[in-house]
């Protein structure tokens, strides 16, 4: 048996973390720097408690999570638990993929990192589409 070449096996979750964080480091100004303050967490599907607490059934329906208080709503006052968190979920991303067959894996997640940053910034669909040529 010949070992597999990196076109013919799944994208890892180290190649999900580097797409998401060059994602991060194309964004325009003045969205990248604060984007970096956003910590980056990819797995390979939600935990279940995450899908019970938004009520979903199938894991492969959850791509992204932001987890944290959007900038919208911060205040000075707030005392941090944690630090924003944008959870990247591998396998509905690669589900996703396979099912577009339309766009490369690093489009995916870029879109998916986006959509999740414009919780955090509490961006408009049209500020959203600004950065995001597909959004839908």
């Amino acid at each position: 048996m010949t070992n597999p070449t990196p076109d013919t096996i799944a994208p890892s979750l180290a190649l999900i973390e580097q797409l998401a964080h060059e994602a991060v480091s194309t964004l325009p100004e003045p969205w990248r720097t604060p984007a970096t303050q956003v910590v980056l967490r990819i797995e390979d599907f939600p935990a279940d408690e995450v899908l019970e607490a938004m009520d979903l059934n199938d894991a492969f329906e959850l791509t992204g999570l932001y987890e944290g208080i959007p900038l919208t709503e911060k205040s000075s006052a707030d005392q941090p638990q944690h630090p924003d968190l944008i959870w990247l979920f591998r396998r509905p991303i690669l589900d996703e993929w396979a099912e577009r067959g339309d766009v490369s894996i690093g489009e995916l997640v870029t879109h998916v990192v986006v959509h999740e940053l414009a919780h955090h910034f509490g961006w408009s669909d049209a500020e959203i589409a600004e950065i995001d040529r597909w959004w839908e």
